[in-house]
């Protein structure tokens, strides 16, 4: 991947180190994280961000990790 550098805010860039030691990414991750999302939501004005971070995070895992989705009715009509 190329890469580019730019001028960002110490202030953005501070957030950023926060939020990615806690999320346990690379600054540079947190941002283009934070960028994604970002654009995710002004084409999606209807939807939360933290459903669309969410949804980032869920669409990232490998598909191997993931557990099929299983409706609620479904599960429900199993156990009666």
């Amino acid at each position: 991947m190329a890469t580019v550098s730019m001028r960002i805010d110490e202030a953005l860039i501070s957030a950023a180190r926060t939020a990615a030691k806690a999320e346990c990414r690379t600054v540079q991750g947190q941002v283009e994280f934070w960028a994604k999302v970002g654009r995710a939501a002004l084409d999606n004005p209807d939807l939360p961000a933290s459903f669309i971070a969410e949804s980032l995070i869920g669409l990232a895992e490998p598909r191997a990790d993931s557990a099929p989705f299983v409706p609620r009715s479904h599960i429900n009509a199993v156990k009666a």
